[in-house]
């Protein structure tokens, strides 16, 4: 069953260039590509080659709109001789970074990316015979059951690792594929058997362009276009089996016994220079001088004009619009079932992300709780209960921003995922809710209970109810504003601390260091107290515990305290509302940063597009 969706692409590019604005006010901009024509038809491999920092990487990113916002392109780029936007699921790339869950198997990781990619209309059957196939064809069957592997987990080689990642992006078969630097990391027979397995995806009608770096005889034999780049220019474009012949012509024959693709970096490569004695300093070398006679060739060459007549006859006849990349993939609810699935396990399985939460967190219960041991309610006990809630409410909830780097981790695979179409925003910040969701029930019952009956605090089942609930939707607020701060950090570090400082900033306008009424009006108090969730949960928190309890005077012959005269005078709290409304206020919270985190990534999704927008319309201006 064919599951690609939409029909051929014929992508083409002309004058293309794409360069870094200059730091300073009398900075040159730097070029990554300058004026690179080119096209990929449908049925056809081509490799992008060319040596390290030619612009293999950047030529791909341009053509597959994904530049980031601080490069400036200019050219023309078009699909099915037509300028539109390559959508979410038309085209998949392949990074040189395999983003992948640590935790699952080969053969987990590729079942739950079937169901997750192809159509309702192929049963359960269907799919795993397409993952057999696919595995079949990577050399993936020996590790089947083997964990992906990452810091701390051992699992896949480097190899193993690249050839899922490709696996999982050809499930599909779209009709568009970037793959970038795809053989990375494999021996020669590997490299050989993917990229074969590639060149038959294409012979289907699919359009692959792939960047590769030195590639053996067997492999550059499988390629049928070649496109060769040196400093971001382009060297030669246009038929493998030509290629040799250009060199020829040029005056840069490729000796009898050597490998083309190995002449052809060779050559071109101006990286290093080569000089009679370089300590005299006589002679410049001859590298970067091979290059451009060989950019000066490929100029004034018929291949070129080829190039040209091709580009110039698609455009005039403009094919098919591309189609939505949503059609023919799963449903919502489907996608949002196995995504939660996947999530639930990889959370289950990761002792970092809760389970290691859930020993400390238990662990200094049983501390506190003997510290604070049946705790009374002589007039030492309300600075003791004040203290018990402090712990509960700041120290359970600091603790989440251990769980970033998970978080982080999460956002890296979503994000490959969404930029290939597997699903959506809002399917996946459903799923890790309901994910995670039974994990901060354990966080807040187990620890919760344990505390609650070693101190004796408030008696009464609904008193003990309130104290669960009042602690899962302050987990709850907190593992959602985590997954917000997360979503914006590019590394472990920059979450770890940005997650830290906002939680710190929000502790403070708390109530707990300082009283509300004695916090500055202006910022403070108004309105940062009214939006920490450490105000409304130490509300929750208190109200339960204090309201309807009699403490002793410390005054000899004074009237006994009740726990409404102390929340007032000593704490400062509200008694004229109930508790329940604080924890509502914490439950619309923890909705709201999840709403919040819907909408940073939408806008991390459109920002290049609006800045792309932005360009182009400055463009036609100038």
């Amino acid at each position: 069953m064919d599951t690609s969706s939409s029909k051929s692409i014929f992508l083409t590019w002309k004058d293309l260039s794409v360069k870094v604005p200059a730091g300073g006010s009398h900075g040159q901009p730097r070029y990554l590509l300058q004026n690179v024509s080119g096209y990929a038809e449908p049925g056809s491999l081509l490799a992008i080659m060319g040596p390290s920092g030619c612009g293999k990487t950047t030529l791909l990113n341009a053509l597959a709109g994904r530049l980031g916002t601080a490069m400036v392109d200019s050219g023309e780029i078009l699909a099915n001789g037509r300028r539109q936007q390559l959508s979410f699921g038309n085209s998949a790339y392949v990074t040189q970074d395999d983003s992948l869950i640590a935790t699952l198997t080969t053969y987990e990781t590729l079942v739950y990316s079937a169901h997750l990619q192809l159509p309702d209309s192929m049963n359960s059957f269907e799919k795993q015979q397409r993952v057999r196939n696919t595995m079949r064809e990577m050399g993936l069957q020996e590790c089947a059951d083997t964990p992906v592997g990452g810091w701390y987990i051992r699992g896949l080689s480097g190899g193993q690792k690249r050839r899922l990642s490709i696996a999982i992006e050809t499930l599909k078969q779209r009709p568009l594929l970037f793959l970038d630097e795809p053989t990375s990391g494999l021996d020669s027979a590997s490299a050989f058997h993917v990229v074969k397995r590639l060149r038959l995806l294409a012979k289907s009608g699919r359009t692959l362009l792939i960047s590769i770096h030195q590639p053996g005889s067997e492999v550059f034999e499988l390629f049928h276009h070649l496109c060769l780049l040196s400093s971001g220019q382009p060297v030669y474009f246009g038929e493998r089996l030509k290629a040799q012949e250009f060199f020829d012509d040029a005056g840069f024959p490729c000796p009898r016994y050597r490998n083309p693709s190995d002449h052809f970096l060779w050559v071109i490569n101006s990286d290093f220079e080569e000089t009679k004695d370089e300590e005299l300093g006589s002679e410049k070398l001859t590298n970067s001088h091979r290059a451009q006679t060989l950019i000066r060739a490929y100029t004034n060459s018929d291949m070129k004009k080829a190039v040209a007549i091709t580009i110039q006859k698609v455009s005039q006849k403009a094919g098919e619009l591309i189609g939505k990349g949503d059609v023919g993939k799963a449903s919502t609810l489907k996608q949002t079932f196995y995504l939660t699935s996947r999530s639930f396990t990889n959370m289950k399985r990761d002792i970092a992300y809760y389970w290691f939460r859930l020993f400390v967190y238990t662990m200094l219960s049983i501390c506190v709780g003997t510290i604070y041991f049946n705790v009374g309610y002589s007039f030492d006990a309300i600075q003791a209960r004040a203290a018990l809630t402090f712990f509960v409410t700041a120290f359970l909830t600091f603790m989440g921003v251990v769980s970033v780097p998970s978080f982080i981790e999460d956002m890296k695979t979503f994000t490959r995922e969404r930029l290939n179409g597997h699903y959506g925003v809002a399917v996946f910040v459903m799923a890790n809710f309901l994910s995670a969701f039974p994990f901060v029930l354990l966080l807040a019952i187990i620890p919760g209970t344990i505390l609650y009956t070693m101190t004796s605090l408030h008696p009464g089942f609904d008193h003990f109810l309130c104290f669960i609930v009042s602690l899962i939707a302050t987990l709850s607020v907190e593992e959602a504003l985590l997954m917000a701060v997360a979503s914006m950090a590019s590394d472990f570090l920059t979450g770890m601390i940005a997650g830290s400082g906002v939680m710190g900033m929000y502790v403070l306008n708390g109530g707990f260091l300082q009283l509300l009424r004695n916090l500055p009006k202006p910022v403070w108090r108004y309105p940062l107290s009214y939006m920490s969730f450490y105000t409304w949960a130490s509300r929750a928190f208190y109200n339960n515990d204090f309201q309807g309890l009699i403490f002793e005077n410390n005054v000899a012959g004074g009237a006994p305290l009740t726990g409404e005269e102390v929340l007032k005078t000593r704490f400062d709290m509200y008694v004229e509302y109930s508790k329940w409304w604080a924890v509502f206020v914490l439950i619309c919270m923890a909705f709201a940063y999840r709403v919040i985190f819907f909408v940073i990534i939408k806008l991390r999704e459109r920002l290049p597009a609006v800045i792309t927008k932005i360009k182009g319309a400055a463009k036609d201006f100038g």
